[in-house]
């Protein structure tokens, strides 16, 4: 396969689009990974500040028997245990993103030194986080998340770049495994196929009959049975169309042998003219003429519809016709051809002609293997209403 046709066929497209939905699926499922991990982290590292807050809080309150004073030691006492290593930035929440209230949700720290004294209702401290001191609520802390930078060199930011570039590689992996995949994929799904475009050009060849391997029950199976079936079918038609061919020819020779018979013992003058021999001649013509006219209607003996034309006959009248056409040959091989019935048997629904066919080929035959000197003898089975050779 050339290069052009190897990018025209169906294994690339399907390869192609194999890879395609690989590539969307992994890079969708890396960045839904890497936002999920960002937005987890950040939670983590929310909670984990809340909670430093909450302890450092807790802590201030029983050294300090209250919340007086707070506002002055807040920025050094509570975040002194996550200091950034980079000096002077600090490395927590904004410190001042957060109100802290008494247990009578007097507001004792904000932002805004405004509202410091203010008296908040449980609907306004929904959220917050209660600070208990030997069991009892001695204030509430609400803290409002913020972005937060990313340190270089820091462990949570190591942490974050180990996900993404982990994120990055499984992506690239599950890429390569759809490509692999996916070819042998599409190279599976097309192999019936290419078994089926060469067993066709064989078939355009004359080669019938040929088959190919089913290798699946979906589609592509049934596709396979169904050509396999008419490959065969295909077969046996044109066999079938051979042998009816070869069968009116083997019909036209009886009719064309008993004329020339005819008109060879005519011509020689062993045989007299007479009525019926002229009649007889005009028979056989006349059974040629339909034989002819059998060609024409091969279609339809293919198909099995070949029609016929049913008559009440007398058996022993077709049987004298019949001894009666061949007689000349019969006398030139030196064979005894003769009838033997009894007269006054019942009529049968038959095709004259068609029967006639029949029995000309079965005499046709028995003279083909008769030697001079032989019988050849039509007679009436004794125990069987029919007629035997």
């Amino acid at each position: 396969m050339s290069t052009g046709q190897f990018f025209r066929s169906i294994t690339f497209k399907l390869t192609l689009a194999f890879l395609l939905i690989g590539l969307t699926g992994s890079v969708l499922v890396a960045i839904f990974t890497w936002q999920r991990t960002q937005t987890a982290f950040d939670q983590f590292i929310f909670n984990r500040d809340q909670q430093v807050l909450v302890n450092n809080l807790t802590t201030f309150y029983q050294e300090n028997g209250g919340w007086e004073n707070v506002a002055h030691d807040l920025h050094t006492l509570l975040f002194a245990p996550i200091r950034s290593p980079d000096p002077g930035r600090d490395f927590g929440l904004d410190w001042t993103r957060f109100f802290l209230t008494d247990a009578d949700r007097k507001i004792v720290y904000s932002i805004m030194p405004q509202q410091i004294g203010q008296t908040l209702s449980s609907h306004d401290l929904k959220g917050a986080v209660p600070l208990n001191v030997d069991g009892k609520v001695v204030g509430w802390l609400s803290l409002v998340p913020q972005p937060r930078p990313r340190i270089p060199n820091t462990p949570e930011e190591g942490f974050l770049r180990t996900v993404n570039n982990a994120a990055f590689l499984s992506a690239l992996v599950a890429t390569a495994l759809a490509l692999i995949l996916g070819g042998l994929l599409a190279f599976t799904l097309t192999r019936s196929l290419r078994e089926l475009t060469e067993a066709t050009v064989e078939i355009s060849k004359g080669k019938l009959g040929l088959q190919v391997k089913v290798r699946s029950r979906d589609e592509l199976g049934k596709l396979a049975s169904s050509f396999n079936k008419m490959s065969l079918d295909l077969e046996q038609a044109t066999r079938a169309r051979r042998q009816m061919t070869a069968d009116i020819a083997h019909d036209l020779r009886s009719p064309l042998s008993v004329i020339a018979g005819y008109t060879e013992a005519l011509s020689d003058g062993k045989l007299p003219s007479s009525p019926e021999v002229y009649n007889i001649l005009h028979q056989e013509t006349r059974h040629l003429n339909r034989l002819v006219d059998d060609l024409r209607t091969l279609s339809l003996a293919d198909a099995g519809e070949l029609s016929l034309v049913l008559l009440p006959t007398d058996p022993h009248a077709i049987l004298e016709h019949v001894a009666a056409r061949h007689a000349v040959k019969a006398q030139q091989q030196g064979v005894s051809l003769r009838v033997e019935a009894a007269q006054g048997l019942p009529l049968v629904a038959m095709d004259s002609e068609r029967i006639s066919q029949v029995l000309d080929n079965l005499v046709l035959n028995a003279f083909r293997y008769s030697s001079p000197g032989g019988k050849i003898v039509w007679q009436r089975a004794l125990s069987m209403d029919r007629w035997i050779f």
